[in-house]
C-alpha cells in the first residue's frame, strides 16, 4: 500500500508539474485545481494520496513540487 500511495504522489506532482510548465496552472494556485484536470473517478484517492502525505487542498502547487531544479540560473 505504502509503495503505491508515494507512485500515486510521484504521477500527481509529475501531472502538476507538466501543467505547471504548459502555462495551464501557476505554481501559487491551490491544490485543488488539479481536480479540472484529473478525471472525477480519481479524484476520491488522489484526495487520499494527498492527505496520506500532509497536504492539504488549500496548500499551494508549489507546495506540492517542492524544490525545482533551474537549467537556466
Amino acid at each position: 500500500m505504502l509503495q503505491s500511495v508515494q507512485h500515486s504522489m510521484d504521477l500527481l506532482q509529475d501531472e502538476a508539474r507538466q501543467l505547471v510548465q504548459k502555462g495551464v496552472i501557476s505554481r501559487n494556485q491551490p491544490i485543488y485545481v488539479l481536480c479540472r484536470y484529473i478525471p472525477a473517478r480519481e479524484w476520491a484517492s488522489i484526495e487520499c494520496v494527498l492527505e496520506d502525505n500532509d497536504f492539504l487542498l488549500r496548500d499551494r502547487i508549489g507546495d506540492l513540487l517542492g524544490r525545482e531544479d533551474w537549467e537556466n540560473d
